[in-house]
């Protein structure tokens, strides 16, 4: 059972926000009154806020620069902060973990020390700016490693030890930059296998034994592509036995809508995807009731290890043709406002009433 002197993590990923602000679009309340989106969240029950940070990124979204406002608006509503370094100047997921491009010629000591200097940057901006972050990810679901192709691991002539140990050392110089920014700051070590317990397993047990120290454990969970709850509790529940670390599920989503206005392509946008869940249909009240269920599953983990969970982009909506990441939305019928802006219903989830 979660511990009950600590509050459950309510997280949301709006990382897309300042975008979002820039180019035009607004939040409304149930009543259709225009709101601060952090605010809103807060005020629905929502205790975190995570941030990606890029870094040189096309665009000039979720770089240092404009990461330091909106972690502000963050901490000045009390709010938890979660800072998620990419270490890329684009998307860092299982098919893509590309350097920056200002570190494509770099690898061994010089690659170590890159990775240490730049989290030290960035975390020394954002102590001038009184926005520490309370946890930090060092890379983003690093299953496959990170630092493409000196850190690459996990398939065919890539699984090496060689390239684990190169993995392992770029990871802990990262963590050292964290350690030394503040000793009160968390680590959370982030992969995809929410649903997978093989995966995880050897992922950590390797982590493990190249003794990479860190506190948490996050996982992503998109019921679509990793499988379904009872995987992810049977997970859960596995690795806080055998590791004894918090775990978040710290990425993971569900659609209120498969309608799809014209000019859209959702990236999950098949009744067929939902077959694993049929218990939860396509509409604000599924939505809720998918979160119910994944929150009782985070809670119950043993040990009280089930910290909490972030909803990725909850707020993304289709409020611009294009965006700086090179492709229109494809996430909006995963988000928990509506095309326009306005709340949904399913935040009820986080306050505990029953769906509708």
């Amino acid at each position: 059972m979660h511990k009950a002197d600590q509050p459950m993590i309510y997280g949301m990923d709006v990382s897309f926000l300042d975008e979002i602000e820039h180019g035009g679009g607004r939040y409304y309340d149930e009543a259709g009154r225009e709101r601060d989106l952090l605010e809103l969240l807060k005020e629905k029950g929502g205790n975190a806020v995570r941030l990606r940070i890029w870094n040189d990124p096309a665009g000039g979204f979720c770089n240092l620069e404009r990461t330091v406002p909106i972690a502000k608006r963050i901490k000045a509503l009390g709010m938890a902060f979660l800072l998620d370094f990419h270490y890329s100047d684009k998307w860092a997921d299982p098919a893509n973990q590309w350097k920056p491009a200002a570190w494509e010629a770099l690898s061994g000591a010089e690659l170590e020390q890159a990775v240490y200097d730049y989290t030290a940057e960035v975390l020394a901006a954002l102590a001038e700016a009184g926005a520490l972050p309370d946890m930090v990810q060092v890379g983003n679901e690093v299953t496959p490693g990170m630092l493409w192709d000196n850190a690459r691991v996990g398939v065919d002539e890539f699984d090496t030890d060689e390239n684990w140990a190169t993995f392992a050392n770029l990871v802990k110089r990262g963590i050292e930059a964290v350690r030394a920014a503040s000793p009160d700051i968390r680590i959370m070590i982030h992969i995809d296998r929410g649903g997978d317990n093989a995966s995880s397993r050897k992922f950590f047990d390797r982590f493990e034994q190249l003794g990479v120290e860190f506190d948490v454990i996050g996982q992503s969970f998109y019921p679509w592509w990793h499988g379904t709850l009872g995987d992810l509790r049977d997970n859960l529940n596995d690795l806080a036995v055998r590791y004894g670390k918090p775990i978040n599920v710290v990425e993971t989503a569900y659609p209120w809508t498969l309608e799809e206005p014209e000019g859209y392509r959702w990236v999950m946008n098949g009744k067929e995807e939902l077959l694993p869940l049929p218990e939860y249909p396509p509409s604000p009240q599924g939505q809720q009731r998918y979160l119910e269920d994944l929150i009782a599953i985070v809670r119950e983990v043993p040990n009280g290890l089930g910290e909490g969970f972030y909803y990725w982009e909850p707020a993304w909506i289709p409020s611009q043709p294009t965006w700086s990441v090179g492709h229109p939305n494809n996430w909006a019928n995963l988000t928990m406002f509506d095309f326009e802006g306005k709340v949904l219903s399913s935040f009820a989830a986080l306050s505990g009433q029953p769906a509708k």
